[in-house]
């Protein structure tokens, strides 16, 4: 659950805007204190989050709260407030500030994606799935692959299983060929007997490892395992095997290997 929450703040992070860099144009902006325009409210939250992606909290929050300053009902600023006391471990606050954003913005997709987010990893999962459906309903959310993946997994954590992977072929459909989601599936499909659909979504994970464009997680080696065992491919086994002891010997999948080699 850790793995997911750092994961997926990371995300909320880079794409609360369709860029968080601190460009020229923000910085202008907030050097000539040009309070009461729209682009100085997002100039200020956008370098709160550059700042809290480079871990200052305490500069991105002194940032943020110079757009509130400037209008105190500006909800992207409340939504990064979230953000912030998230990573900060206050949990009471960030949601407090989740809420808030959402009031006042109840139709943006994003508020809704980043609070199921954070219901998530409080293991609050009914109240997650309902936060991330709403961030699923809109069609032109820049992030709707994430929120469809962040379904499934909520979903697949209270058992709802085919609901679980329809949100996570959604996740692909909307978002491309993300990790993440072809590794779920492909547990999901072997959990259920079907070996074509798990090879299937597997392999294209696989040529994505190939193609140097993402690495093995704990879980992609288990299931990778899983599935090279169910095929009696013993040397393909062995090889996830090993890479799983070296790159996660503390992690669970990990520890459920050595149970099942017993």
């Amino acid at each position: 659950m850790n793995g997911f929450r750092v994961a997926v703040l990371s995300v909320l992070v880079l794409n609360l805007y369709a860029c968080t860099n601190l460009q020229t144009d923000d910085q202008k902006y907030v050097n000539k204190n040009t309070v009461s325009s729209e682009a100085a409210l997002e100039a200020y939250t956008r370098l709160g989050l550059q700042y809290l992606r480079g871990g200052d909290t305490s500069s991105a929050k002194s940032s943020v709260q110079r757009a509130l300053e400037i209008r105190d009902d500006y909800a992207p600023a409340y939504n990064a407030l979230g953000l912030i006391f998230q990573v900060e471990d206050e949990k009471g606050l960030a949601e407090q500030y989740y809420r808030k954003a959402i009031s006042l913005d109840e139709k943006s997709a994003m508020f809704h994606n980043n609070y199921g987010a954070f219901l998530f990893s409080q293991q609050r999962y009914e109240e997650a799935c309902k936060q991330l459906a709403i961030a699923t309903e809109d069609p032109f959310y820049n992030s709707r692959g994430q929120a469809f993946e962040n379904l499934g997994r909520c979903l697949n954590r209270i058992g709802k299983t085919a609901e679980a992977i329809s949100a996570f072929e959604r996740s692909l459909k909307t978002g491309g060929r993300r990790p993440q989601a072809l590794v779920e599936l492909a547990q999901l499909y072997l959990d259920a007997n079907q070996i074509a659909n798990a090879e299937g979504y597997y392999k294209e994970f696989s040529g994505l490892v190939d193609d140097k464009r993402v690495s093995h997680s704990a879980k992609s080696l288990w299931v990778g395992i899983l599935i090279a065992r169910m095929n009696n491919d013993v040397s393909t086994a062995a090889t996830y095997a090993l890479l799983l002891k070296n790159l996660y010997p503390a992690s669970e999948e990990y520890k459920s290997y050595k149970e099942s080699a017993q």
